[in-house]
């Protein structure tokens, strides 16, 4: 087998591999090329190469979306770097383990103006778990003393006469594995800074670095039992809970918790689309329940406890309502961190939710109430406004999610954009089939068809991507990519511009608002398929849209793309009046 030459190289790819990391995204560049000459000649490792740093950094997050595991991100010195920054944010608050290799110049060589260097140094100190910057190989041997520069003679002298060789490459073990730890046990991104001296290219058959490796300390599920004897006390003797459930993988809740929810009068469930949960006894499409609500039915409403579960919520209405009409109680249970969104946060458990609520559930009973009955009523009454309102709608983005969602096929997963796609989303009872995802770490649109691309290509499942046309263009370099599954599928809403500025408070229809707002345009996407090799389809009404999606999902000749025109102009005055309509 091949290996590069440099030891500190051949460290961190055997310590990839120690560890389990086989997808490996690489952006070409020269001073990476150590790594990239052993991860591409070790058949282990899954090797990618995506030019654009960004949305090769929103791929391999779409992987460690799917597989659940670390994945790396190799690229060159300098900007190149810089790149990753919004998948790191994105990673960081979405607790997705990525893992960010990147080359760097010699300590010697950066702050003179040489090309290609920055200060990478911590680069992400504010949205990173750890960072790992590592110390550069001594090599008596490679160079002789006559073509060192002085600062580096003197300090490789320095570290030969204080014998400090093995504890560089000691250092250097350590830090690696105390990152991709991390990373692999508390779930987002670390950074390993791997700093490379030339020769960039030497290559020998045999493993010369010093390997150790470090498991991970195992999570320890503990939650104290004072702790749940004081909350099954308020849990036993209040009337009206509340459980809100954001962002959420498939399957993490046992169904046993949820229906022991379902069957207490005293619960209400108010789940997101994101949260894949699905009961006929929960309250999916928050915004379409609570938009019209009064003040009365707030009061009503008012939770005596809020307990919540998984990552980010994306309804403004039920954030407003819970700011405004706060509990007295908010409990949160995650494995790693808790948010007080609603300023009100008292206890943050910091576990599974199946552990607590196994704990939770051996000390509690069902509470006699009205809470959950009458709410039922309320749900009953607005999906019929919601199904009498759609049946009369004129073509738009609303009358054309109707159609999208009801055509994607079951046990399929489905990625979803932010800004106006994963709202419109909120407001339909999905299939309960499907798996939902979609970046609300930072809530960003610069990504989501690269992540969509890599995590359909980690899932054997089909994967079908809703965006709108800004964040689409803004990511479009995410088709520069030759992995894309042929069972891959985009739906593009174009509405000509940023059409949910125009739902917003402000003046509309000025140029200002067009330019800067808005952002109108009159872009398609038919030449980007066209240079990409994605099959285009695209329909300008209902009828058109209706009769694509019968044979969108049929074949796999290979990645399909249908854009939805919509009208600009129209789509905010039917949305807010399906709103009124709801009352």
């Amino acid at each position: 087998m091949i290996y590069p030459k440099i030891p500190l190289a051949q460290t961190v790819i055997q310590l990839c591999k120690a560890k389990h990391i086989k997808h490996i995204i690489i952006s070409p560049g020269s001073r990476n090329a150590p790594l990239t000459i052993g991860f591409s000649n070790d058949s282990y490792f899954n090797c990618y190469s995506i030019v654009d740093e960004r949305c090769a950094a929103f791929f391999a997050m779409g992987i460690a979306q799917k597989t659940k595991e670390p994945t790396a991100v190799v690229c060159t010195s300098g900007s190149a770097l810089l790149n990753y920054y919004p998948a790191v944010a994105e990673a960081y608050y979405s607790d997705i383990p990525l893992v960010v290799l990147s080359a760097d110049r010699p300590k010697h060589l950066i702050g003179i103006g040489d090309g290609q260097t920055i200060n990478q140094k911590n680069v992400f100190k504010n949205h990173i778990l750890y960072s790992a910057n590592l110390k550069l190989d001594l090599d008596e041997k490679a160079k002789t003393e006559e073509e060192l520069p002085i600062f580096k003679n003197l300090e490789n002298k320095l570290e030969t006469l204080l014998g400090l060789k093995e504890s560089i490459q000691t250092f250097n073990n350590q830090e690696i594995n105390k990152a991709i730890n991390i990373s692999i046990t508390n779930k987002g991104p670390v950074h390993i800074n791997i700093p490379f001296d030339e020769p960039l290219y030497n290559t020998v058959d045999t493993l010369d670095a010093n390997l150790v490796v470090i498991e991970p300390e195992p999570v320890i599920l503990n939650i104290d039992d004072s702790d749940i004897t004081k909350c099954a006390e308020l849990w036993n003797r209040a009337k009206r809970k509340l459980v809100l459930i954001g962002v959420n993988d498939p399957e993490d809740i046992d169904e046993s918790y949820l229906n022991t929810l379902a069957k207490d009068d005293s619960v209400l469930v108010f789940t997101e689309t994101t949260s894949n949960i699905s009961n006929a006894s929960f309250f999916p499409s928050i915004d379409k329940i609570i938009a019209p609500f009064t003040d009365d039915d707030f009061k009503r409403l008012q939770p005596e406890i809020i307990l919540t579960f998984g990552g980010l919520i994306v309804s403004k209405k039920i954030k407003a309502f819970l700011r405004t009409y706060k509990a007295k109680q908010h409990w949160h249970v995650d494995l790693k961190k808790a948010n007080d969104t609603f300023f009100s946060l008292n206890k943050f458990f910091k576990t599974s939710p199946n552990y607590f609520l196994s704990k939770l559930f051996s000390v509690t009973k069902p509470v006699k109430s009205d809470y959950k009955v009458y709410f039922d009523n309320i749900k009953t009454y607005r999906e019929a406004r919601h199904n009498a309102y759609l049946e009369t709608l004129e073509y738009s983005d609303l009358k054309a999610f109707n159609s999208i969602l009801k055509a994607i096929p079951n046990n399929t997963n489905l990625q979803l954009s932010n800004s106006s796609t994963v709202r419109y989303a909120q407001l339909f009872n999905l299939n309960s089939t499907l798996n939902v995802y979609c970046n609300r770490g930072t809530s960003g649109i610069d990504g989501s068809t690269s992540t969509a691309i890599g995590f359909a290509l980690a899932s054997p499942k089909q994967t079908t991507l809703i965006t709108g046309d800004i964040s689409f263009f803004y990511d479009s370099n995410a088709l520069w990519n030759n992995y894309i599954p042929k069972n891959f599928r985009v739906i593009l809403i174009n509405n000509s511009g940023g059409g949910i500025f125009r739902i917003l408070p402000g003046d509309k229809n000025t140029e200002a608002f067009d330019t800067f707002f808005e952002t109108k345009h009159s872009l398609n996407a038919k030449h980007l398929c066209n240079m990409y090799g994605v099959n285009y389809l695209k329909a300008e009404n209902i009828l058109d849209l209706e009769k694509n999606l019968e044979s969108f999902y049929n074949d796999d000749i290979g990645p399909k793309l249908l854009e939805v025109f919509t009208p600009r102009t129209l789509n905010d005055t039917l949305l807010i009046n399906y709103f009124k309509f709801l009352k």
